[in-house]
């Protein structure tokens, strides 16, 4: 199930939008909202995966409303000016769509969301042996064998691997849950390690590949307990 979020600011526009998303080829559930703080506060409390989001509202526009998330999710403009479009490209945006939004052209943009989730997001249990990131404008595949730690700052994490390091906007937390919990470790709020990469602990460090890895109170209990489970 596709959980979406609309945004419009014309209640016509949204109702055109749930009535699409339920002739959809593939389940989408759709919560419409023609308030903007409304809508920020819900993406606050709950997940949403695709945002359709207008750009020309009288308080904010849509593009200032993208600007104001952290942790965006995947997001389709709908829109009456074609002049925005390149603004939306240049978001990085999977779609724009220009009303009034043909049926099809609908169909076709849920479906492009569709397949770029299925290849960022393959779901929190992996069994895989390799992870897809969103970097910048592409999407690169990362071995879970050539993770050696990864660092939160901010709003991106940083995988580190052997040839060089990887950054991505999103969370060290949603990204740990994509990851198998027997081959990587919490060991402090801005670091999660890879179990087979650790060279020695000593005290309250890690080392992996020549760099200490700080292991904070909070995690230094859990982290003892497994790893001499392997003692």
């Amino acid at each position: 199930m596709m959980k979406c979020l609309a945004l419009d600011d014309e209640p016509l526009a949204l109702e055109i939008i749930e009535d699409f998303a339920a002739k959809a080829p593939f389940p989408m559930q759709v919560k419409t909202f023609e308030n903007a703080a409304l809508a920020l506060r819900y993406m606050q409390e709950e997940h949403v995966d695709l945002l359709f989001l207008d750009i020309k509202m009288p308080d904010i526009t849509g593009i200032q409303f993208l600007k104001a998330l952290k942790h965006p999710p995947m997001v389709i403009f709908t829109t009456a000016y074609q002049e925005y479009a390149m603004d939306g490209f240049n978001m990085d945006v999977i779609d724009y769509l220009l009303k009034p939004i043909p049926f099809e052209r609908f169909i076709k943009a849920v479906t492009k969301a569709q397949e770029y989730q299925s290849v960022a997001s393959p779901g929190k249990s992996m069994d895989n042996d390799y992870i897809f990131v969103k970097t910048e404008y592409k999407i690169i595949k990362i071995n879970l064998e050539d993770i050696l730690y990864i660092e939160a700052l901010k709003d991106y994490i940083k995988i580190y691997t052997p040839n060089q390091p990887v950054l991505t906007l999103k969370s060290l937390k949603a990204f740990e849950s994509r990851l198998p919990k027997d081959k990587f470790i919490r060991v402090h709020r801005s670091y999660l390690v890879a179990m087979n990469k650790i060279n020695s602990v000593e005290r309250n460090t890690v080392m992996i590949a020549n760099q200490p890895i700080p292991i904070s109170e909070g995690y230094r209990d859990k982290f003892y307990d497994v790893i001499t489970k392997y003692s």
